[in-house]
């Protein structure tokens, strides 16, 4: 009998067939930094929040950086399985590109590589990969305290929880959370 075909990893096969609460990553094509800069990572950031309010998905944690970005959300109620999810990413995708490749003047460049999707299906899992985006900037060495990053979801989170949760959410360590997240980023956030 054969062995199960192990998917490849730079095509990774999308699971959305359930409803659920979905951490997921993409990056750029070649890890390329196409965001640098506040105006880029701004309108990339803009983009993510409204794509994912248009298709029902309900953010909890998100953190956007010039060649990738993560967030956790829930797929929305009205629908059985989470299969908008490679619409939604799509649509966000194909919008940023265009933009971004209209303002570099490099007409049909790939801009967007692929993404990776997980359902969250423990508690502590999923409360520590909260953690974990919230702090992704941290992580990455481009600020010291995650409220001061304005492209993720650290400060809004920390005006709209209650202390206690506040306080519950940052005590999860991410050390052993298994996150494909060795992108370099640009320091240059803030230009």
């Amino acid at each position: 009998m054969p062995e199960p075909r192990t998917p490849w990893p730079h095509a990774p096969t999308h699971q959305l067939s359930v409803r659920g609460t979905y951490f997921v990553t993409a990056s750029t094509y070649q890890r390329l930094h196409h965001f640098r800069g506040a105006k880029r990572l701004g309108v990339l950031h803009r983009g993510l929040l409204a794509v994912t309010n248009d298709f029902g998905w309900k953010l909890e944690a998100w953190a956007v950086f010039p060649n990738h970005y993560h967030f956790i959300a829930h797929s929305p109620e009205s629908k059985d399985d989470a299969f908008n999810l490679s619409d939604m990413l799509s649509v966000l995708h194909v919008k940023t590109a265009e933009w971004i490749n209209e303002l570099d003047k490099t007409p049909g460049r790939q801009v967007w590589f692929n993404f990776r999707e997980t359902r969250l299906t423990h508690q502590r899992s999923y409360l520590a990969r909260l953690n974990y985006v919230h702090q992704n900037a941290v992580k990455h060495g481009l600020v010291s305290a995650a409220n001061q990053y304005p492209f993720c979801s650290a400060a809004w989170f920390e005006r709209t929880a209650s202390t206690a949760t506040v306080k519950s959410i940052y005590r999860f360590k991410t050390e052993r959370i298994s996150v494909p997240d060795e992108f370099e980023v640009d320091a240059d956030w803030h230009a």
